[in-house]
């Protein structure tokens, strides 16, 4: 069982206010009270009940956050704006013939979405073809030639999926050679929304949703509800074709939230608890191709998603042909979906590679003297060349490397643009950032949401990029101050087992809004240290008494952390996440370290 908390004077957990990689320790903090009533109304352990209300679970809302189900927090789709008008138009068309065309981002998001409204159609009769644009030629989003294309098809209607809520001059053109446009999206936008049929998005200002953290794939779903209600006004649904169970396409919808990475709250926890659910009986033949392809095991997890499923399904999009992850997805013939996993699984080793150098080339680039400011509140760093289906994951892992706001842009000298992603830390708005330098005129297009954006620039203006952002971002980093790791409870090597590992999946699943529950194991000494393929560092932790718990650090053996690590010696304390080890069924954990503090420095 977990020993509890440990602050002590400092407010530091640990006495830890600067750890190894520059960060402080606290406990998340919890109301006491909250923490006494989870125990008696349910039955929970103190670590379990104090870890429940430091995610600002009150006692009246456990129930629906231990066992979310949708009854209970599906929205109205009519409190989204111009969802009942977008199911009138689709409707409309499914009623008359008119032909249809699904548009979506090369994402998993705009995969998981085009297939859901795909599969919505099959049902009701209908195929409707999907568009998917071109990362390469093409860019993000609706344009005016690519709505030529579908124009040229005989196409009359187009939805737009994850994306087209910026879309002013592609919507505009299209209403001049008579295509008409549904928008279905979740990132920021203006005040006013494009010339659209119906501009359906959580975060369209006024909208009176409260959905605002909803992936575009959990929009598609309350669209399908739409759909559903629509069609049955009309009487569309007869004993011999019923009225769809959405549940089964719940699986497509946790993807889409997931590998979005958005807050597991509210609803949007529902639709992922219960879509992993839907996902484990492996009824979709691109997911369950995915999974075996990519050597999966158990039920569907959010690493699965996240890590194994995601990743290839991006693949695609970032270095293969756009629009494979969503004919994966879409396909109910297995032979297809075993052919295309197979695809996307060598594309993805095709990505790691691609990564890996354009990682190591943005490193080098940063760490000459003069490139990098370690006071700047936010990194921008440029190359030509860099793949523009990569940079977004570089600029996540120089996140991690330096533990602030990291814009990647690859260059392109022939076309005379920049191609950049950006990666955000918590409390750190990067898109809002990334929106205003796009409206100060620094950039031909960009936008975005808080922890993630994107853009096109001149390759000249990217040192007035820097500028603004630093500018813009100085009061929000000084805001947020040093960077935290919250700790849930203190434990001993011989009490971070099983049962406590099990215990805690009561919170699952994990993300943004709902983190992953880290655990501090005080005075352990490192043993067996190896670094690893990869750049990742194992040990052992072994406690005062000599009981002892295997970890692992990911991508860490040439940092600070992982040297410390390495070097063995003394005590540490370290804190991370309890992991299942299930290796020739031993059903035991490991611990996935986050960071370390050596008590015999003081780190201030």
């Amino acid at each position: 069982m977990a020993d509890g908390h440990a602050s002590l004077d400092t407010g530091h957990f640990l006495d830890v206010s600067r750890s190894i990689s520059g960060r402080a320790w606290r406990e998340r903090p919890a109301d006491a009270a909250i923490v006494r009533s989870h125990q008696q109304v349910h039955g929970l352990s103190e670590p379990l009940a104090r870890a429940l209300a430091s995610r600002g679970v009150g006692v009246d809302a456990a129930e629906h956050y231990l066992r979310p189900t949708l009854k209970a927090l599906f929205p109205d789709p009519s409190s989204f704006t111009d969802m009942d008008r977008a199911a009138e138009i689709l409707i409309d068309a499914l009623e008359s013939g008119r032909s249809t065309m699904v548009f979506a981002d090369y994402d998993v998001d705009g995969a998981t979405s085009a297939a859901q409204l795909v599969r919505w159609f099959r049902y009701m009769g209908v195929e409707l073809p999907i568009y998917i644009p071109d990362r390469l030629t093409e860019g993000y989003g609706p344009s005016p030639a690519a709505f030529k294309t579908i124009r040229d098809t005989g196409a009359e209607l187009v939805v737009t999926l994850d994306c087209g809520a910026a879309a002013y001059d592609a919507i505009a053109s299209a209403a001049t050679i008579g295509l008409e446009v549904v928008v279905i999206d979740h990132h920021l936008m203006r005040e006013d929304p494009p010339a659209a049929a119906a501009v359906v998005n959580p975060n369209r200002p006024g909208c009176q949703s409260g959905q605002g953290v909803l992936a575009a794939a959990g929009v598609t779903f309350v669209l399908l509800a739409a759909l559903n209600r629509e069609a049955r006004k009309r009487g569309l649904f007869t004993d011999e074709r019923p009225q769809p169970d959405l549940r089964q396409w719940l699986d497509l919808v946790a993807m889409g939230e997931v590998c979005d990475v958005t807050q597991l709250v509210g609803f949007n926890r529902a639709l992922t608890t219960l879509g992993l659910r839907t996902m484990s009986s492996w009824g979709n033949p691109g997911l369950k191709a995915l999974f075996e392809v990519g050597k999966g095991s158990g039920p569907a997890s959010v690493f699965h998603a996240g890590f194994i499923l995601g990743p290839r399904i991006n693949a695609g999009g970032r270095i293969g042909r756009s629009d494979l992850g969503a004919r994966l997805l879409s396909t109910d013939d297995p032979e297809e979906a075993r052919m295309l996993a197979e695809e996307l699984d060598g594309l993805n080793t095709e990505r790691k590679a691609v990564e890996a150098a354009v990682v190591e080339e943005a490193a080098a680039v940063l760490e000459r003297g003069s490139n990098f400011n370690p006071d700047a509140p936010v990194i921008v760093v440029a190359g030509e060349g860099w793949h523009p289906g990569v940079i977004g994951i570089v600029a996540g892992r120089l996140r991690e490397r330096y533990r602030k706001p990291v814009v990647v842009i690859g260059i392109d000298r022939a076309a005379n643009v920049g191609k950049g992603s950006g990666r955000s830390q918590p409390g750190v708005n990067l898109g809002a950032a990334i929106q205003a330098a796009f409206e100060a005129g620094l950039l031909m297009a960009g936008g975005g949401h808080a922890m993630a954006a994107g853009l096109s620039i001149r390759p000249d203006s990217i040192p007035e990029l820097r500028a603004f952002l630093e500018e813009r971002l100085a009061g929000e980093m000084e805001a947020v101050g040093v960077e935290g790791v919250e700790i849930d409870a203190l434990v001993q090597p011989r009490a971070a087992n099983r049962a406590l590992w099990t215990e805690f999946q009561q919170l699952a699943p994990f993300g943004p809004g709902n983190p992953e529950p880290m655990f501090a194991l005080a005075g352990v000494r490192p043993e067996r240290m190896m670094a690893m393929k990869g750049g990742h560092v194992r040990v052992d932790l072994v406690g005062p008494s000599g009981d002892r718990i295997k970890a692992i650090s990911w991508r860490s053996a040439e940092t600070p952390l992982g040297e410390r690590l390495l070097a063995g010696g003394g005590a540490l304390h370290v804190v991370g996440r309890l992991k299942p080890d299930d290796y020739m069924g031993r059903e035991g954990v490991q611990l996935e370290i986050e960071d370390v503090a050596d008590p015999r420095m003081r780190m201030t």
